[in-house]
């Protein structure tokens, strides 16, 4: 079995909630606490080069969610609903919250019912290269209209399971990496080794297929949130490679003007692409935090 890889600053964690096991670094002694979410073909391994930057003025925690990474394997039944569920647990379980919650891509849906829901766990929400379900997200899944094809075939657990065990490193390698990242040498081979080995595991594919079946279904749910608890907290909006959409949508979700950084010669991926910019735009950001929530 190949061995997990892993980076000298953080510290390996595992916590049983009352549905799954998850998986989670820390990093960093003082500071506000950061919650770094992930998004898809990725794991926390995805913030390896952001969170050694963080952890010098902040408590860094990066999560695999149910499915993902080293997490417990998650079943037909996940969904962004369940993840949220996930990630609050994780929070009362590191007793550190309020926390700057960092999400990015696909876990916009979990993120956005997280940070609604419990507004007493989120000090402030960053989010990078996001879209959410009801705010035009699907588009992305209409292959007629430019989308991708691997949306529709997450969503079908039946289709995933004939059409991707044993192809993970190849889909991560040879398509989704180079395909939406700006700097192709940002991601490399053990980049690539560390993702596909989990995503590798039988069921290996479930966790993102619960997501992508929420973002296909979840619009008129996501949109009701939004209109009866909109965002109260500091929003920061990080785009790379899809310009302003990130900024488009949660300024939909939000009660209060959001902040925006646009990342120029970025693609999808920031974090791996670009952890100085990131780790610069994110600090500024959470420096201003109490003066905007006091």
């Amino acid at each position: 079995m190949p061995v997990p890889a892993t980076i000298p600053e953080v510290e390996h964690h595992r916590f049983a909630t009352e549905g799954t096991e998850l998986h989670y670094v820390s990093a960093g002694t003082t500071g506000s606490p950061v919650l770094l979410v992930h998004g898809f073909p990725e794991s926390w391994w995805a913030f390896h080069r952001l969170i050694p930057l963080l952890a010098a003025h902040h408590r860094v925690f990066a999560v695999d969610l149910r499915g993902f990474g080293d997490s417990a394997v998650a079943d037909e039944s996940f969904d962004s609903a369940t993840a949220a569920d996930d990630l609050r647990e994780l929070i009362d379980h590191l007793g550190v919250g309020p926390v700057h919650l960092t999400g990015q891509d696909i876990s916009g849906g979990a993120v956005l019912r997280l940070a609604a829901a419990h507004p007493e766990l989120v000090r402030s929400l960053t989010a990078i290269e996001m879209g959410l379900a009801g705010f035009g997200l699907e588009a992305f899944a209409d292959v007629t209209h430019g989308g991708s094809w691997h949306i529709g075939v997450l969503a079908d657990p039946t289709a995933a399971a004939i059409l991707l065990p044993g192809r993970e490193r190849e889909l991560l390698g040879d398509w989704a990496f180079p395909s939406m990242t700006a700097d192709t040498t940002a991601v490399g081979p053990r980049d690539i080794d560390e993702l596909s080995r989990t995503y590798a595991r039988p069921g290996g594919w479930l966790g993102a297929g619960g997501l992508y079946r929420s973002m296909l279904t979840e619009g008129a749910a996501l949109r009701s949130l939004a209109a009866t608890r909109p965002l109260a907290m500091p929003v920061l909006a990080v785009g790379g490679g899809g310009g302003p959409f990130t900024a488009e949508t949660l300024s939909q979700v939000s009660s209060r003007p959001v902040r925006s950084v646009q990342l120029a010669g970025v693609g999808h991926y920031v974090a791996l692409e670009a952890p100085e910019a990131l780790a610069a735009a994110l600090l500024e950001f959470f420096a201003r935090v109490p003066a905007d929530v006091s």
